[in-house]
């Protein structure tokens, strides 16, 4: 693979598909259905897989590509993949709460090593370099050259002092009484993808996810993290969060900065 390539062409498809996305969210109105599990979908949804899974099929045709709107057709399980998740925080979007993003992994051997997590509306943009080192890139974003880049690394966290992120719309007690167990020093909440990419800025140090999740929820950002020095365990045993499982289906899962003392159940 080359990555440096491989980021581009990420990068780039994004940023399109961000556009699309904004396109519909700043419309007057748009139409809101529910897919086989309830959950919600858009015309953004649908524009930006299309957009996404085009571009990626024409520059690695080799490769197989799983999106969260077409895993009805992704039968077999798969250890070096692309993954998409062209709207990840579908609820924030409609809410218009601007806490989503566009997400695009490469994985290899079941371990995400590249990855874009873009939020359009909040103007925020992290990749992986060619390097596998995580950058946040200010805007304006042009498609056709990267602008500047910082590096990003995660905390060096005070375990009597933590900062902590969580989901917007998926909070719940057992997440709740988790937390409980850390010296907390503040928390945050935060939509879609982007509590990986605080965890990978220092802006929070841990962030734990008890409930359900797909794959292509948390490559991107999964990728972003671990370029910048972080790390995503499983719940259960601490154990590395593998991907090209069947069903695509996470386990519960923590993602932290490395130096946070994980309670163990």
């Amino acid at each position: 693979m080359d990555f440096d390539h491989l980021a581009t062409v990420m990068r780039r498809l994004a940023l399109g598909a961000g556009d699309r996305i904004l396109d519909v969210y700043n419309a007057e109105d748009f139409e809101v259905r529910s897919k086989s599990d309830a959950s919600p979908v858009t015309e953004a949804d649908e524009l930006a897989d299309a957009l996404i899974s085009e571009g990626l099929a024409e520059a690695f045709p080799s490769l197989p590509i799983v999106t969260e709107e077409q895993a009805a057709s992704h039968r077999q399980t798969v250890a070096t993949f692309l993954i998409v998740d062209p709207l990840d925080g579908t609820k924030e979007f409609v809410q218009r709460r601007g806490d989503f993003t566009v997400n695009i992994a490469y994985v290899e051997d079941g371990v995400p090593l590249r990855g874009v997590v873009y939020a359009p509306a909040k103007g925020r943009l992290f990749y992986t370099l060619g390097d596998g080192r995580s950058v946040e890139e200010s805007g304006p974003f042009a498609k056709d050259a990267p602008g500047e880049t910082h590096p990003i690394s995660v905390s060096m966290p005070d375990n009597r002092a933590l900062m902590v992120v969580a989901s917007k719309s998926h909070r719940d007690q057992a997440t709740d009484d988790y937390i409980a167990r850390y010296a907390v020093r503040d928390m945050t909440s935060a939509g879609s993808s982007l509590k990986f990419c605080l965890v990978a800025t220092g802006e929070a140090d841990l962030y734990p996810r008890l409930g359900r999740t797909m794959e292509w929820d948390t490559a991107a950002g999964d990728a972003v993290l671990r370029g910048a020095g972080g790390a995503v365990v499983r719940f259960d045993d601490h154990g590395a969060l593998a991907y090209g499982k069947p069903g695509f289906e996470n386990p519960f899962f923590i993602a932290y900065a490395p130096g946070v003392l994980l309670v163990k159940e």
